[in-house]
């Protein structure tokens, strides 16, 4: 029993050792990121107007060949 005590203790010592290190690693990342005065941008994906205007009419288009075979459908029933 008392290794298993030792075993707690040292995991213990060594989680609030993790926890420290990964504040500073986050504080350290904080003070990166705010580099002389701004955040860092989140990077992301930006479309054009026209790659939108695209994207909407295909699913218009998705949408209306939706609504046809549900149409389709009743008028078999």
């Amino acid at each position: 029993m008392t290794n298993l005590n030792k075993v707690v203790t040292s995991l213990r010592y060594e989680y609030s050792r993790l926890e420290k290190e990964i504040d500073r690693v986050g504080k350290a990342l904080n003070a990166l990121g705010q580099a002389n005065g701004t955040r860092l941008k989140k990077t992301g994906r930006t479309l054009s107007k026209e790659a939108r205007r695209r994207i909407a009419e295909a699913q218009r288009q998705r949408w209306a060949r939706v609504r046809k075979q549900a149409a389709a459908k009743l008028a078999k029933s």
